[in-house]
């Protein structure tokens, strides 16, 4: 089985690579997971502090993925697999990739202007060497035209 996985985060362009990796997903018979990252706070003074701002910045992203994934379930009758990690976005997602070889593509947004972003700015960079084919989802895309290319 196919298995898509797309990082998910608030940008619309997230949400976007989201629904193309739950579209494919759909006319391959295969599935997605969702993962959604969760950046390591900067080193704080009073350490309390810090565990409670990445514990709310956890709970937003778990908030967030739930959410994506119900819309997932209306849509196909399937409840994708999701994931909330903390730590730098390459980091996580390299990690994400070594421990589940069934992933058969990552799925990455584009931001609709400027910079696409820097997980896209880094795997393109190293799409040689991913273990599983890139596909970048424009930001300037319809969902219509998703569905039409998905």
């Amino acid at each position: 089985m196919r298995v898509y996985l797309a990082i998910i985060d608030e940008t619309e362009e997230a949400h976007l690579a989201l629904r193309f990796a739950a579209r494919r997903a759909a006319d391959t018979g295969g599935s997605v997971h969702i993962l959604a990252l969760v950046p390591r706070q900067q080193f704080s003074a009073f350490g309390g502090v810090q565990a409670t701002i990445e514990e709310e910045a956890r709970d937003r992203a778990e908030v967030m993925a739930n959410s994506a994934a119900g819309e997932l379930f209306s849509e196909s009758g399937r409840m994708p697999q999701i994931a909330v990690r903390v730590g730098e976005g390459v980091t996580v997602i390299n990690e994400y990739l070594d421990s589940h070889p069934e992933v058969a593509a990552l799925v990455l947004g584009a931001a609709k202007e400027g910079n696409p972003g820097p997980l896209i700015s880094h795997f393109s960079a190293h799409s040689g060497s991913l273990r599983c084919p890139l596909f970048i989802v424009p930001g300037g895309l319809g969902e219509e035209r998703i569905d039409e290319l998905s």
